[in-house]
């Protein structure tokens, strides 16, 4: 009995997913469990596994193609069985840049290359290229396995006429040609999701900003003398951060908490995403119960999910959960800057980076000191000036004073 393969749900905000690469060909067998293809979801590449088995009869979605949560991605079925009943209503996904066509019954009669020199086109570009006088063997194909798509005959036109030849790259290169006057980059899931959800932040949330400067040269001392007892014992600034927010967190439980509409969610546990970059976009990891771990398993778990992260291989159950985020730019020499809030969470801290400051002491004379500027985006529906305030001080308190965050 035939198998249909769906687009599946493969993260718990996942809406839609692109068809990252295939797995498996048209014609090859297929056990249950065997992966089919990998999918680009709004956070990960993920992988789409098979829920029967048999033969890999169709493939209805190209590889680059973005289609919702639920749709007919392919089917599965014995090698003779019957599956036009199946394909009748099916869309033929292909690429951002080239609409769905329909699928008949009878095999698609999209061009595919041969050894007598048969051109790889899809039957919009075709139908483009012969509405605008293009010569398709003078055009190179950037789509799957050379294929001829919209996009090529869009930049051998713009190249310079019916014979010119398609400068166009692929989306995924960071190179562009220098005669190309600019390239559009189709937008990935992760990119997608960022603009939905700061979209959803910025406009809705009424949102104040604290901003502190903190003195961190005790932290300093102490991470350059646990330096000297060995590797095992090195630690970051942004280590202590983590330790730091996650101990402030748990005595301040009004800072730690969801805006739900309706009404409030105050977390007991502290959950803390921080902000990753990656080529593909911002993406936040949570480090679970961050309130119960030591500094040097916060540092070895950070690290842990910054690399997964920018590999694209954390699991779903990995960047959904927290409770309160950090975002760090230090490391890029930012002295300060504002972070959107990432909702349903109230607020999230801004880390700059730390500089060496000429300073007035409490003797009134001048020194040279380490300091740390801070910025704690707050949503006023819940947070209160005072109560942000109160959060910073502590978090002040254990920064400046570090030994309080290893007893």
């Amino acid at each position: 009995m035939a198998t249909k393969i769906f687009m599946e749900a493969l993260s718990p905000t996942m809406e839609e997913g692109r068809l990252v690469k295939w797995l498996k060909r048209e014609g090859d067998a297929v056990k249950t469990g065997e992966l089919l293809a990998e999918v680009e979801t709004d956070k990960a590449v993920m992988e789409l596994s098979a829920r029967g088995e048999g033969v890999l009869r169709k493939r209805l979605v190209e590889e680059g193609a973005t289609v919702a949560v639920g749709t007919l991605v392919g089917v599965i079925a014995a090698a003779d069985e019957d599956i036009a009943s199946l394909l009748g209503g099916a869309i033929v996904a292909a690429p951002a840049s080239t609409p769905a066509v329909p699928v008949a019954a009878a095999p698609v009669a999209a061009v595919v290359a041969t050894p007598t020199g048969r051109l790889i086109a899809s039957p919009l570009a075709r139908r483009i290229a012969g509405d605008q006088g293009v010569n398709l063997g003078a055009v190179a194909g950037s789509g799957p396995g050379g294929r001829i798509v919209k996009r090529d005959i869009e930049a051998a036109l713009a190249g310079g006429g019916s014979t010119a030849v398609s400068t166009a790259v692929p989306h995924t290169s960071h190179l562009t040609p220098p005669t190309q006057q600019f390239r559009d980059d189709p937008l990935t899931q992760i990119r997608k999701t960022i603009a939905k959800r700061l979209s959803e932040s910025l406009g809705p949330i009424p949102t104040f900003y604290l901003t502190a400067e903190f003195d961190v040269g005790r932290a300093a001392e102490m991470r350059a003398a646990a330096a000297e007892l060995g590797d095992a014992y090195k630690f970051s600034f942004n280590d202590v951060i983590l330790k730091a927010t996650a101990t402030a967190l748990q005595q301040h439980p009004e800072v730690n908490a969801h805006w739900l509409g309706d009404r409030i969610r105050y977390f007991n546990t502290v959950h803390l995403g921080m902000a990753v970059a990656t080529d593909h976009g911002l993406i936040v990891p949570v480090i679970f119960n961050a309130e119960l771990k030591r500094m040097s398993e916060l540092s070895t778990e950070s690290k842990s999910l910054a690399k997964r992260a920018r590999e694209r291989k954390l699991k779903p159950e990995e960047f959904t959960g927290s409770t309160f985020s950090v975002s760090n730019l230090g490391m890029m020499q930012i002295d300060q800057f504002t972070a959107i809030i990432n909702p349903p969470e109230c607020a999230i801290l801004a880390i700059g980076a730390i500089e060496d400051k000429v300073v007035v002491g409490a003797d009134g004379g001048f020194a040279v000191r380490k300091q740390l500027r801070v910025t704690m985006s707050c949503d006023h529906r819940v947070i209160d000036g005072a109560v942000g305030a109160r959060f910073l001080q502590t978090l002040r308190r254990l920064i400046e004073n570090p030994l309080l965050l290893v007893f």
